[in-house]
């Protein structure tokens, strides 16, 4: 894979997906990050369904920590692994707001010592809180990555820094978000759909 082929699968991305995505619905940043565990192995659309009513119910950390698992659990329902998520969610805050002074942490050590929180969700903390650019690797971008031809690490922590030497660090946030709507539409995990897709001259369709 060239740069000059590189440089033009980014801006096709950036064409057919935008450069910008709609953040979840928060006005603190504990609440971000909650939203964020929340996506986990869920669509953006279900979690964007569940936030209001969930600020609404416990609107700081202190009223997450006052309650049970299971009113988070409650709250949450509609959400996948709703009941992981909710002991995590609890916990996190619990932790914010005894060894944290109720404040995210802005480092990436810090952030996976949090319940809940490992390398995908707080890479992607960082980018939409602080603009701190990174590399998030989901399934989709793990896939997509080694059909195009840009990565061959076979766990997503050595796509990760393939990607990272290979893409400019400009793409690093927004490639997440890309590749999921493209993953999701064309190259999906069940088939790779290369008739109707907008990448497919540049694609060294690798599996």
């Amino acid at each position: 894979m060239t740069k000059e082929k590189t440089k033009m699968i980014l801006d096709k991305l950036d064409q057919e997906y935008g450069t910008t995505k709609e953040g979840f619905l928060h006005q603190e940043d504990w609440q971000l990050l909650t939203a964020i565990m929340l996506s986990a192995q869920s669509t953006d659309k279900q979690v964007d369904e569940v936030l209001p009513g969930l600020w609404k119910k416990f609107p700081d950390l202190e009223a997450v920590m006052l309650a049970s698992v299971e009113e988070v659990e409650n709250a949450i329902k509609s959400i996948g692994l709703y009941k992981v998520k909710a002991k995590n969610i609890k916990k996190c805050c619990e932790k914010l707001w005894k060894e944290h002074d109720k404040k995210v942490p802005k480092s990436m050590d810090e952030l996976v010592e949090l319940p809940g929180v490992g390398r995908k969700t707080a890479t992607l903390f960082l980018a939409d809180a602080y603009g701190v650019p990174g590399v998030t690797v989901d399934t989709h971008v793990f896939r997509i990555s080694k059909r195009i031809g840009w990565a061959e690490g076979k766990n997503p922590v050595q796509v990760e820094k393939e990607l990272m030497k290979v893409l400019p660090r400009e793409h690093w946030n927004r490639l997440n978000f890309q590749l999921i709507y493209h993953g999701r539409s064309v190259c999906t995990a069940r088939k790779a759909h290369c008739g109707k897709c907008a990448l497919n001259q540049w694609c060294e369709k690798r599996v």
